[in-house]
């Protein structure tokens, strides 16, 4: 019996709640390995925000009887944050044949042993036109896992063909990544962002330099209007910390009837233009956090800004392409915008002599508001804990990925 479980975890007691619903259901046929969470089992998107113990809601058991197949892994690129994938253990069922940068480095550690799962570190180099090549010097792989939460660095014409190719053979290629994993860390980024700007944190530093005792009026975020576009797992998490603030979420995505009844998010819409410039007319702080595709690349164009409203902020931590960044800059030069937050641009790293150094009233961080201390080793965690797993036991594998959409 394969249960189908969508909970939507606003407590601790509904999580558990929802736990013993799925226990009181499940038969004697059921398959004998044990999940943590298995109100979670189905989930085909894993989302950091929903995993209110703090623990993985991994696989912590398999038996022999419950393996449906094989993982003989390869790995492509290679960095201190695989350690766990390297020195192991791995699950049952589950073994690394080798470690490198090219097909051929690879061949080298593959006798006549099959790979069937391929395993991408976004410090591979040249990953968009090596991964192809691997593809196809290696056709018995089934899954590639992306260590990103983005797969840009992977993204060619050549995965899309051999992907589509695929999509009509009897084993079609499953690609996964990381998403989920770095959602926390810049929700609170945009939300500290926001402060900096309500607040007046530059004026607030000046005046402490000054040694100057200057009382200002500041700003609430309470009751203020916050615009996501871009509503994924980092969009959701934001919208989480953005209600907890007292601020009113509207959020622009591909497929707004999968924010159905979403707690955190008063209005979903459609991903158009006509949409794009609502959203941006009735917000006050505008977070982007849209992937970098074919179709969002300029999405935020001068017009949009021109829909924003005076005094407004715009923050920008999902990829620089998707927005037009003179049209911005001339938006804050001109003082129609209260300020912008960007952690993403189109050319990175800036250089020295970047315009955006001098650009007044912006927030910069170089790409790193979700770098903790274990973001990179917990992304390797999941596919160990997580996906791999299921893989081996033949359920669904989480944050399935569309090449030719682009996330």
């Amino acid at each position: 019996m394969r249960l189908t479980v969508f909970v939507m975890h606003k407590t601790r007691q509904s999580l558990r709640a929802a736990q013993r619903r799925l226990q009181s259901t499940t038969t004697a046929t059921a398959p004998s390995y044990t999940w943590a969470d298995p109100a979670r089992r189905h989930y085909k998107f894993w989302n950091r925000e929903t995993d209110v113990t703090g623990q993985y809601s991994y696989l912590i058991e398999i038996s022999p009887e419950s393996l449906q197949r094989e993982a003989r892994i390869l790995a492509l690129g290679s960095d201190e944050a695989d350690a766990a994938l390297h020195q192991g253990p791995l699950p049952l069922g589950a073994s690394l044949l080798g470690v490198g940068n090219t097909v051929e480095e690879l061949q080298q550690n593959v006798d006549k042993t099959s790979p069937n799962v391929l395993f991408v570190s976004p410090n591979c180099p040249h990953a968009a036109n090596v991964l192809p090549q691997v593809l196809q010097a290696f056709p018995s792989i089934e899954w590639v896992h992306c260590r990103s939460a983005g797969i840009d660095f992977i993204e060619s014409e050549e995965l899309v063909q051999l992907y589509t190719q695929r999509l009509q053979s009897s084993k079609p290629l499953q690609i996964t990544n990381a998403k989920g994993q770095f959602s926390s860390s810049l929700a609170e980024y945009a939300l500290m962002a926001c402060a900096y700007f309500a607040k007046n944190l530059p004026l607030l530093l000046e005046k402490q330099q000054q040694r100057s005792w200057h009382k200002y009026n500041v700003e609430e975020l309470r009751h203020k209007t916050m615009g996501i576009v871009g509503y994924g797992d980092i969009g959701r998490a934001v919208a989480k910390l953005a209600t907890v603030y007292g601020m009113r979420v509207v959020a622009l995505r591909r497929h707004p009837f999968l924010s159905r009844d979403d707690p955190y998010c008063n209005v979903v819409y459609g991903r158009d233009q006509e949409s794009l410039h609502q959203l941006m007319r009735e917000s006050d702080y505008i977070v982007c956090s849209a992937p970098s595709t074919v179709e969002t690349r300029g999405m935020v164009s001068a017009e949009a800004f021109q829909h924003m409203k005076p005094n407004a902020v715009f923050i920008n931590l999902g990829r620089g392409p998707v927005i037009d960044e003179t049209a911005l800059q001339k938006a804050l030069q001109a003082g129609r915008l209260k300020g912008a937050a960007l952690d993403v641009f189109v050319e990175e790293p800036l250089s020295t002599d970047s315009p955006w150094w001098d650009t007044p009233h912006v927030l910069i961080s170089p790409h790193n508001m979700d770098q903790t201390a274990t973001f990179m080793h917990e992304a390797t965690e999941f596919f160990l804990r997580e996906n791999l797993p299921r893989f081996l036991c033949g359920e669904d594998l989480l944050n399935p990925v569309d090449p030719v959409l682009g996330y």
